[in-house]
């Protein structure tokens, strides 16, 4: 679902920062090979993706759901000299794609995929994260969120895309969609988390951003 117009949308696109060639070509590739290129954070999100680790030059970044891994690379332009980021998912086949873009980047030695189930992942990986990026699937939102506030650090910041799910959270009947009961469910819960401050932003799907109090 788009929020605004087209032509707004356009506008906001040219007097934003030009998406990076390398991510250019990471989208063009992902549009051709993938059965669902629209799941890619795309340019507007990925600038500001960028934008938040560049404010917080984060050591630690996790991010649950890498897809083509476009969301990573735009993570990773603001990581800390010594940072590292660590990014989950289960999609054996996009592994290889994943794998010639970051290692075109000037990130190769600063990403560390991991493939299989994220609630299984995230008590393994070590935590302290300073940014956390959650965009995979909807109804382990909360799950996630639950398992990976107390490995933020104070003043840590995570961010989940596709919270307001192309407007379905208003709807009063959920249908038995099990992505939208898990959604509003999730951002109830977050709102009302004392551990947090939060903010939802109308930005493309809807993004959560939350710092640890």
């Amino acid at each position: 679902m788009e929020f605004i117009s087209k032509e707004l949308s356009e506008y906001i696109r040219l007097n934003s920062d030009e998406e990076p060639k390398l991510l250019q070509r990471l989208s063009e590739e992902t549009y051709q090979k993938t059965i669902h290129p629209r799941m890619l954070t795309g340019h507007i999100v990925g600038r500001f993706l960028s934008l938040i680790s560049k404010l917080t030059c984060p050591k630690k970044i996790l991010e649950i759901g890498t897809f083509t891994g476009y969301s990573a690379l735009c993570l990773a332009e603001g990581l800390h000299k010594e940072g590292i980021l660590h990014t989950i998912d289960e999609n054996e086949e996009l592994i290889q794609l994943q794998k010639k873009y970051f290692n075109k980047s000037l990130y190769k030695n600063k990403i560390i995929q991991h493939l299989g189930k994220a609630e299984s992942l995230i008590k393994k990986i070590e935590g302290d994260f300073d940014l956390v990026f959650i965009d995979a699937d909807k109804t382990n939102y909360l799950n996630y969120y639950k398992a990976l506030v107390p490995k933020l650090n104070k003043n840590g910041l995570l961010i989940a895309d596709n919270v307001l799910w192309s407007g379905k959270v208003l709807d009063k009947e959920n249908f038995g969609d099990p992505d939208t009961i898990a959604l509003k469910k999730f951002n109830k819960w977050v709102k009302e988390d004392k551990r947090v401050d939060t903010i939802i932003l109308e930005i493309r799907d809807g993004l959560t951003l939350c710092r640890k109090i």
